[in-house]
């Protein structure tokens, strides 16, 4: 990982920091795009579960608000701080807008960079 990737599981660590509340936001995200903007989201809760919005799909919307949406790369962060892999429906998104992002995930000696394309193998086409 590069200085730039260490800053950007900075910023999300940064955002659930100031952020986080219990039961409402558990997880941050950051991404970088090309541009060199980052975005920072957390998740959004709700009293039904299955409408919450994961952090990874606030942060592509703020990037597409924006009219930037070249991601470079994703990250993710749970409230104690610790890189966490996307879920199978934030790959599915990252996968959509931006198929040669690169998400930063848990690796056995630390955050490690890979492919979206990685990550969803065999992904689904209409």
């Amino acid at each position: 990982m590069t200085s730039l990737d260490q800053e950007l599981v900075a910023a999300a660590r940064d955002i659930i920091g100031r952020r986080q509340k219990p039961d409402w936001h558990q997880v941050g995200c950051a991404l970088r795009t090309r541009s060199g903007r980052v975005f920072q989201a957390v998740h959004l809760e709700a009293f039904v579960g299955r409408i919450a919005v994961c952090a990874e799909a606030v942060a592509l919307g703020m990037g597409a608000a924006e009219g930037d949406t070249e991601i470079e790369a994703i990250v993710a962060v749970n409230c104690a701080g610790d890189v966490v892999a996307p879920c199978g429906m934030c790959r599915e998104l990252i996968s959509d807008y931006a198929p040669d992002a690169r998400v930063i995930v848990p690796g056995e000696l630390g955050p490690e960079l890979v492919s979206i394309a990685a990550l969803l193998p065999n992904k689904y086409a209409r």
